[in-house]
């Protein structure tokens, strides 16, 4: 590793911490902001018991007090305190709990939409103008222009109500399919149109067409050289993609009722649980800005001629 490369991912990393300590802190502000409090739709509970459970989470102090003792906790211990709502449990478990299964359907469909994405966008690229370049590029443009929310309805009436494939409760067995599916569709669409715009622009480049005058073999030329630099634009959209579905998606696990961190989010806006609003939130940006870094730093690895500045 050379010392332009050395700096960059030194820099890289100082603005990550920056970006993410300036996302606790706007989240934290922002949340305080909001009309209302935690414990303003309780039942039955009057102004005496309010501030007792206010004084019990420490919402009694002052604002800057809370956001110093909130941004300590969260930079020397990473936790977020507990919840307001689900008492007796932490901010940390209810998201440790939710991440295990929005990691599981994250990863199977950033998998699957990688998988595929490169193989119909290489395919594509290779027959354009062609039947099956056609039948691709169609698909492809209906996946991205349809809403998450409309293909998971769409998916759940047809396989989980009309014909009973898949249980429609993601809870159960065999029930994270139709999610994972959903989540996958889009991403792969987007893959494979970038795969088969830059291994279009690729295949044009010249030392394409001195390898085939030199009768390299037509797959040493596509895996060798041409697939490998078309990779470039993927991996930059990989990395945010990938935190993003495994995170997991809000409206997919709302849809089929998965019990991960997505849902656990909507659950705490409509509670008005604020540390665990803002705990979702800021391990959501924290895994975007790391993959944002990978994928900067695998730039190199896929292409040795970039300068890492």
């Amino acid at each position: 590793m050379n010392t332009k490369t050395l700096m960059y991912i030194v820099k890289r990393f100082f603005l990550a911490i920056v970006t993410i300590w300036v996302v606790i802190t706007v989240t934290f502000f922002v949340m305080h902001a909001v009309p209302g409090g935690p414990f303003t739709g309780e039942k039955a509970v009057t102004e005496s018991v309010k501030a007792a459970m206010e004084a019990k989470y420490g919402l009694d102090k002052p604002l800057g007090i809370q956001y110093l003792t909130y941004l300590k906790d969260v930079v020397t211990k990473f936790e977020f305190g507990p919840s307001l709502k689900q008492r007796g449990r932490t901010v940390n478990d209810i998201i440790a709990d939710g991440m295990k299964t929005s990691v599981k359907i994250g990863l199977i469909a950033a998998v699957i939409a990688l998988a595929c994405g490169v193989i119909l966008g290489s395919i594509a690229a290779l027959r354009r103008n062609k039947l099956i370049d056609r039948i691709i590029m169609i698909i492809t443009t209906a996946f991205v222009s349809m809403p998450s929310f409309i293909m998971g309805s769409l998916l759940l009436i047809l396989f989980a109500i009309k014909l009973g494939i898949f249980p429609a409760n993601g809870a159960a067995k065999n029930g994270l399919v139709l999610p994972v599916i959903t989540l996958s569709l889009y991403p792969m669409a987007y893959i494979t149109r970038l795969t088969r715009s830059s291994m279009l622009e690729v295949l044009g480049q010249d030392y394409i067409r001195t390898a085939k005058a030199k009768g390299v073999s037509g797959m040493k030329i596509i895996f060798g050289h041409a697939l490998k630099n078309s990779l470039i634009p993927v991996i930059t959209y990989f990395g945010p993609m990938l935190a993003g579905i495994t995170t997991g998606s809000l409206v997919v696990e709302q849809i089929f009722a998965v019990p991960g961190i997505g849902r656990a989010f909507v659950n705490s806006i409509t509670g008005r649980d604020y540390p665990l609003v803002m705990g979702t939130t800021i391990v959501l940006a924290t895994l975007i800005v790391i993959m944002n870094l990978i994928g900067d730093i695998l730039y190199k690895v896929v292409d040795p001629r970039i300068t890492l500045e």
